[in-house]
């Protein structure tokens, strides 16, 4: 009969262990770019399994240990096995034709759920985002370290390409319990729909919301590639903004921290033009492309007004 507490029940006896130097260097180098927590750590971490740093277990005897205090470990039998699991999954990855963590999962009728998150997070620390995703995104699993996914796939993006974040959290739908996720979940959203991420501000209390306002306008205006940032500038000049939103960005604008943006003036100024705020528009100043356009509202106005 299967005994998890028996330690060759568990992980087999002709089963070589798999941390060699290389695996060992691989899982630190993983750790490092991590900034230097794996998940795994994080689940040991919140299971009260603090002691020093047991995750790789880089010999036979710190192996034996590792699985003796699990076992001993004040948690749920499901969270034992999951632990059990995630290792197991690193004896696969041995070798192809041998799948322990399977023979496990089934011998001690560990739940689908446990095994898809695990295998999850498994794939996070590997950095395999996109196979990641398929597991840690599954509906039937609750959003457990929602927040570390979500910073994880943000920092992992290259080229403003945020995709996996995004699917990750509109698949998802967790309550973020930092700000931090918050933030660079806002700033990913802005950098790749501006109107999405306004109408995502939206469903925050007023003061919360006024912030993510700020932050949208400040990530929309801090984009780097000069081409997207005029053609972004402009989609943030004209996107309907309420009453609220427009007292907010023309405050931010002038007076506010985001006077000091590049394009600033220039988005306040197309926004005035595309609200036919002309009369406010001639106490602007501008050179380049906005000169002869000034001029000619200008010169607009004033025949109104004679």
């Amino acid at each position: 009969m299967f005994d998890y507490t028996n330690l060759h029940d568990v992980f087999p006896k002709d089963v070589q262990i798999p941390y060699d130097r290389k695996l060992q260097q691989e899982i630190e180098a993983h750790r490092k770019h991590a900034d230097g927590i794996l998940f795994i750590d994080r689940v040991l971490k919140a299971l009260g399994i603090q002691k020093g740093k047991v995750y790789p277990p880089k010999t036979d005897n710190a192996l034996r240990q590792l699985h003796q205090q699990i076992c001993e470990a004040g948690m749920s039998m499901h969270h034992k096995f999951s632990l059990l699991y995630y290792i197991l999954l690193d004896f696969d990855d041995l070798s192809n034709d041998i799948f322990v963590s399977e023979r496990f999962s089934t011998l001690s009728s560990m739940p689908a759920n446990y095994q898809l998150f695990m295998k999850g997070l498994w794939y996070m620390d590997r950095q395999e985002y996109p196979r990641a995703l398929e597991y840690v995104a599954h509906p039937s699993l609750d959003p457990d370290f929602a927040d570390d996914i979500v910073i994880a796939l943000v920092k992992q993006a290259s080229n403003d390409d945020f995709s996996l974040a995004l699917s990750y959290y509109y698949s998802v739908q967790p309550i973020f319990k930092s700000s931090v996720a918050l933030e660079m979940l806002f700033d990913a959203m802005a950098r790749t729909n501006v109107t999405e991420a306004l109408l995502y501000s939206r469903t925050y209390p007023q003061h919360a919301r006024e912030q993510l306002f700020r932050r949208w306008v400040s990530t929309v205006l801090d984009t780097r590639s000069g081409e997207d940032l005029s053609s972004r500038t402009s989609e943030l000049a004209f996107t309907p903004l309420d009453s609220l939103e427009e007292a907010w960005f023309e405050e931010y604008l002038t007076v506010g921290e985001g006077r000091n943006l590049r394009k600033a003036k220039d988005t306040l100024l197309i926004r005035k033009i595309a609200c036919d705020r002309f009369d406010e528009v001639g106490r602007y100043r501008a050179g380049g492309q906005w000169a002869s356009i000034l001029e000619g509202i200008k010169a607009g106005t004033e025949g109104q007004m004679d």
